[in-house]
């Protein structure tokens, strides 16, 4: 969200005519059924083709490959998320002090991910395309922000990476999965790292 307008994960979709407006909602319609009932594993470009009644092509239009597909399927609940760090209610959003709210975003992050895992290591871009997602580029500007308030001089930027890639999705599902952590001890470890940063 910039100025009040939410960043996609899948990039902007403008000046859609209608009946791309109409196959885009379909074809969302039937990746979100096919996720709920056999899991994000399942959501290939032909298979959303075949449910929604539509060619392969249209879908590849409308959403490029499967990672573009997959990604606009999260724009809503990522609108909401970056609505509630961005100007929701402290301790996460305005209205706390810079250290608070950084020491909420990355638990926030974790759960906001957690509850759509699934669907976000599905979409988890190849290591080219990583750095380039718009909602990512902004959750790393906020952490940015947020930093440059409460260590004046220090190299924001770096740190902000350094933060970011302690709660990142794959990384916490490989604890949480194969090492036996709790999402408690994870969101602990933000706070351990921050605290410890603002010393």
């Amino acid at each position: 969200m910039i100025d009040g307008t939410p960043v996609p994960l899948a990039g902007p979709e403008t000046n859609l005519r209608a009946d791309a407006v109409r196959n885009r909602a379909l074809l969302l319609e039937a990746a979100t059924r096919i996720a709920s009932e056999r899991g994000a594993a399942a959501i290939t470009m032909e298979t959303v083709a075949t449910a929604a009644g539509v060619g392969k092509g249209t879908v590849s239009r409308r959403f490029g490959d499967r990672n573009g597909l997959l990604r606009a399927l999260l724009d809503h609940s990522e609108s909401r998320f970056q609505e509630a760090f961005l100007s929701g209610p402290p301790p996460l959003g305005p209205g706390a002090d810079a250290a608070t709210r950084l020491r909420a975003f990355g638990p926030a992050l974790l759960r906001h991910e957690h509850e759509h895992r699934d669907l976000y290591l599905a979409a988890e871009p190849p290591p080219d395309r990583r750095f380039a997602v718009p909602a990512d580029q902004l959750r790393h500007r906020h952490v940015v922000v947020l930093l440059r308030e409460v260590l004046p001089g220090a190299d924001s930027d770096l740190l902000a990476h350094t933060l970011l890639a302690s709660v990142d999705v794959v990384l916490a599902d490989h604890l949480l999965r194969e090492g036996g952590m709790s999402l408690e001890r994870l969101e602990a470890g933000w706070h351990d790292l921050v605290d410890r940063l603002l010393g």
